[in-house]
């Protein structure tokens, strides 16, 4: 987990409690990253956990914000287990999560990479607005145009992420640039149909996906995909063409666009 200072505490002791408390298989070990200097709350609610999970919270503070593919690189670093969950601090975690996970990469040892569909949820997990399906098949098809994985929803063996270069920092699609890489190694990634994880959201969410600031990040993705031979030339420009078309929509409409098109409705 990474937290930096525009976070809300009351949301990562949410999160916290979702990994911890409320886990039927839990963590022996939560690395958490303090991306720079944080906030009196943020604060005081780590101090609070450190205590409470005294000898399985461990906090990794950095001097200054690096951005949160860097401090995923260093909390990964930190790591003792092979296997390690990833999760955002303001999302939520089904308290099946991490069984339904571990058993999984324990029955299937050529899995690299785990993830699932996902809860979207505006305000508190009862007010479910969409769900966003993981695809199960052809993700060597899927990742060519989109990515595969729901980030906060992920599982890997940290090995073959290192072995891959580990997260490296690429405005705003560390993940979906680690996938790739891994991907062309020969990595394999999956996902569960089920949704293990409540995903918050609000209209923030969807306005910092668009503008010029996206379209630039994705025109750099897209070359380095490029460059690491995961796309042709032909679906260089389709992704060029076709992805940045919803970043210069107005937000509402982008919204729409997400909750519509890209999302299905769900509930559990």
């Amino acid at each position: 987990m990474s937290v930096y200072k525009n976070e809300k505490a009351e949301f990562l002791k949410e999160a916290l409690k979702s990994i911890y408390d409320n886990q039927i298989l839990k963590p022996n070990e939560i690395i958490l990253v303090q991306d720079g200097p944080l906030t009196e709350e943020l604060y005081k609610k780590i101090d609070e956990y450190v205590t409470k999970y005294s000898g399985v919270l461990r906090v990794v503070p950095l001097e200054k914000n690096v951005g949160l593919g860097n401090a995923l690189n260093v909390g990964l670093e930190a790591c003792s287990n092979e296997l390690v969950a990833r999760m955002d601090t303001d999302d939520i975690s089904l308290p099946e999560r991490f069984k339904v996970q571990v058993d999984y990469m324990k029955d299937n040892p050529d899995v690299d990479v785990l993830g699932s569909s996902l809860l979207e949820f505006e305000n508190t997990p009862d007010n479910i607005i969409a769900e966003k399906k993981a695809p199960v098949r052809n993700i060597e098809d899927y990742i060519k145009f989109r990515n595969p994985m729901n980030h906060p929803t992920v599982i890997f063996r940290r090995s073959k992420v290192l072995s891959a270069g580990n997260y490296k920092e690429i405005n705003l699609f560390e993940d979906y640039y680690l996938w790739a890489r891994m991907f062309t190694k020969g990595y394999k990634l999956a996902n569960i149909e089920s949704p293990l994880l409540y995903f918050r959201t609000s209209l923030d969410t969807y306005k910092r996906r668009g503008g010029m600031k996206y379209v630039e990040a994705e025109c750099n993705l897209q070359n380095e995909f490029l460059n690491i031979r995961l796309i042709s030339h032909f679906e260089y420009f389709r992704n060029i063409i076709l992805r940045n078309l919803g970043r210069l929509v107005p937000n509402f409409v982008r919204k729409e666009l997400y909750k519509k098109i890209l999302r299905s409705k769900g509930k559990i």
